[in-house]
């Protein structure tokens, strides 16, 4: 799989030659950076600790994009040490003319000097906006290391916080090329330093889809207690560490990247649609896409092999061909008659998976973390190439065309069935806040951002809930049951649910091409649900009703998952309340005389549990603890329920975020999905990590 173990010098050869400090502009400091750390990876959460991998990874990336590299290494160390190596031309040592220090002090150490702004260093497309990325995650390390490995020798170069502890020094001779680079995330920036292998894993295999040829090899070493040799060796994993670890490496591109996002879905249409080509403007342009038989859309945009959340113009100029395209097949082969309308947006991407990846020398992203693409040159690129290669490929494969044709179809009825559904629904006043649900106890303030409602399972909590809670800023809607897995229904069949269009009445933001964010009732939507299976399976019900739905009221931040104690601990006159059972076992320790009560019954007024009369000198000194396990939201009283999960001074909330929506769907998919031994497969993957209460 690895096709370059002697680590090639022969990459500096041609272009490549001409990387020298010269090829380093310098714009300004590093201060804003620590300041305002948000500006520059997005978050101080787990999404910007793990921005900051993603940032060095993409500078050994870029070199293989242009040629210069061909295997990169992340290793995650003891003590959240993060390794990241990379075999190509390695930082320029030499001295920089208008810095007068190392090149390679300057790209740590000061903001927007990289090798990505003019000059021969990057005669093709990079990821890097500015190549601001070494000197972010600089500024953001407690501690960093660069080795480089060139022209014959190894140099290094420490760092403190964005700062050089020392000048650049010659420690050796090597014949191989490339960079190491190695750091501390800094505590006094992120306020938890826990990397994710499994975030990890799925974000650097998406990227070795997208670079043909480039070996990705990931080591997880956290808990190595043996000497790693990571000044000598190049490459860990050559080390042979007895450690969990993974490589990655393709030559399929994003036809490859389709089939495994595809790996657990029902194609409708054999072959996978795929073009890699040239666009006007110098625009590299690849597409791949599958429809498969599901109702929720998969698009993964792509700019400089940077993935763009929020898409951009290449999504845009995709979008625009695609519908464009099976339009004009469709009334070409009389698929679809003179008197019906035209195929919309939303129809033609329904059941697709389709990825879009544009190269660009001069490329603008809306913000650092690169996010939304903002070159307008990529719209019309995509519009061209994509457009003319699917109008080839229809004509080519009928079978697949009318296929996808029909699927698209049935896509445009459901939606003019859901359309009807919905007016129905508007005409009665339902969704536009005329007539809120009778069970609905609602709160009395009309200021969004201090109201919140909980959504409790059942009348029992419901009951609860309503005495306890603080009626000026607590709503409360009582889900009767389980409410409508929607992983597969489409939106008339949803709104024919009592449950489901309750919920949708009472937020206030409609539903579908008319949902408005705008018009939210509630600062904090909060699921509660009792801790057994049954309320885990009515949280994940909710959660895909939000995730397919109401997805930006996730990425807003407004939706909660309420955490109720597992146990109340009466210890003499102290109650205390325990949220895990490790919370319980510190409480109570070893204590003697503890009286558990069972199913959630409380003791009688001064019951006491039986000792020995061995333990009763014991007991006499140390006062019983009454241990109470609840099962459920009903089964507390409301000042217990207001104390533990309901007062936010008290309370624990979960707030539900998106990390990797990829992820996201094939979990979505899997599970609530209907595709029964696939989900089968995962269970018994991950049954060993399952906390079953039984």
């Amino acid at each position: 799989m690895a096709k370059n173990k002697d680590n090639k010098a022969e990459k500096t050869k041609g272009n490549g030659h001409h990387y020298k400090a010269e090829d380093i502009a310098v714009l300004e400091g590093l201060e804003p950076v620590r300041k305002r750390p948000g500006m520059y990876i997005g978050s101080t959460g787990l999404e910007g600790l793990h921005h900051l991998i993603w940032e060095i990874f993409d500078n050994g990336r870029d070199e293989a994009m242009g040629g210069y590299a061909d295997h990169i290494e992340v290793a995650l160390l003891p003590n959240n040490r993060v390794r990241v190596a990379d075999n190509g031309r390695g930082i320029p040592v030499d001295i920089h003319q208008k810095t007068k220090v190392s090149a390679l002090e300057t790209v740590m150490t000061t903001l927007h000097a990289g090798g990505k702004f003019g000059g021969d260093g990057y005669a093709k497309a990079t990821g890097g906006l500015h190549g601001v990325g070494a000197s972010v995650v600089n500024a953001l390390s407690s501690y960093a290391r660069v080795i480089v490995h060139r022209d014959g020798g190894k140099y290094m170069q420490e760092y403190a916080r964005g700062k050089q502890k020392a000048k650049v020094k010659k420690f050796g001779s090597s014949k191989l090329n490339g960079t190491i680079v190695t750091f501390d995330a800094d505590p006094e920036i992120f306020a938890e330093i826990a990397y994710d292998w499994k975030r990890i894993v799925s974000h650097l295999r998406q990227q070795a889809y997208l670079v043909k040829g480039m070996l990705v090899t990931i080591i997880d070493a956290r808990e190595y207690k043996g000497k790693i040799d990571d000044e000598e060796i190049f490459y860990l994993s050559e080390q042979g560490l007895e450690v969990p670890s993974t490589s990655f490496y393709f030559e399929g591109g994003l036809l490859s990247l389709v089939k495994h996002y595809n790996e657990n879905q029902k194609p409708i249409h054999k072959n996978i649609f795929y073009v890699d080509k040239e666009g006007p403007g110098s625009v590299a342009v690849e597409v791949a896409f599958q429809y498969v038989d599901d109702i929720s859309e998969r698009l993964v945009p792509f700019a400089n092999n940077t993935h763009n959340p929020e898409g951009g113009m290449h999504v845009t100029g995709f979008k625009t061909a695609l519908t464009r395209g099976l339009n004009n097949y469709a009334r070409k082969s009389n698929i679809l008659k003179e008197s019906e309308e035209n195929f919309t947006g939303d129809d033609v991407l329904e059941g697709l998976t389709a990825v879009i990846s544009v190269k660009l020398k001069e490329i603008q992203f809306e913000g650092q973390t690169k996010a939304k693409l903002g070159s307008v040159e990529a719209r019309g690129a995509v519009e061209t190439v994509f457009g003319e290669a699917l109008a080839e490929f229809l004509e080519e494969n009928p079978d697949d065309g009318r296929a996808i044709v029909n699927k698209v179809i049935l896509a445009l009825k459901a939606r003019k069935a859901a359309k009807a559904a919905k007016d129905s629904v508007l005409r009665k006043g339902a969704l536009e806040g005329m007539t809120l649900p009778g069970k609905l106890a609602d709160c009395q303030t009309r200021n969004m951002e201090e109201a919140e409602i909980f959504i409790v399972e059942g009348d029992s909590a419901g009951g609860s809930s309503k005495q306890g809670r603080d009626r000026r800023t607590q709503a409360i809607l009582p889900l009767r049951g389980k409410i409508l897995n929607v992983e597969r229904a489409r939106l008339d069949r949803m709104l024919a649910s009592t449950e489901i269009k309750a919920l949708v009445v009472a937020m206030g933001t409609a539903i579908g091409d008319t949902f408005d964010i705008s018009k939210l009732r509630y600062g904090k939507i909060i699921f509660a649900a009792d801790a057994d299976v049954d309320g885990a399976h009515i949280t994940t019900l909710l959660l895909t009703l939000f995730y397919r739905y109401f997805k930006p009221l996730i990425e807003g931040g407004f939706v909660y998952i309420a955490k109720p104690p597992l146990y109340k601990i009466k210890k003499g006159k102290e109650v205390v309340y325990a949220y895990t059972e490790e919370e319980k076992n510190k409480i109570v320790g070893k204590e003697s005389g503890v009286i558990e009560e069972e199913r959630g019954e409380p003791l009688e007024e001064g019951e006491e549990g039986t000792e020995s009369e061995e333990e009763g000198a014991t007991a006499k000194k140390t006062p019983k603890i009454s241990l109470q396990r609840y099962k459920g939201l009903g089964e507390m009283n409301p000042d217990e329920l207001w104390e533990t999960t309901m007062n936010p001074k008290t309370r624990i909330l979960k707030k539900v975020t998106i990390n990797d929506a990829e992820e996201a769907n094939r979990v979505f998919d899997t599970l609530m999905g209907t595709d029964v031994p696939a989900r089968k497969a995962f269970i018994q993957t991950n049954a060993k990590m399952a906390n079953i209460d039984v």
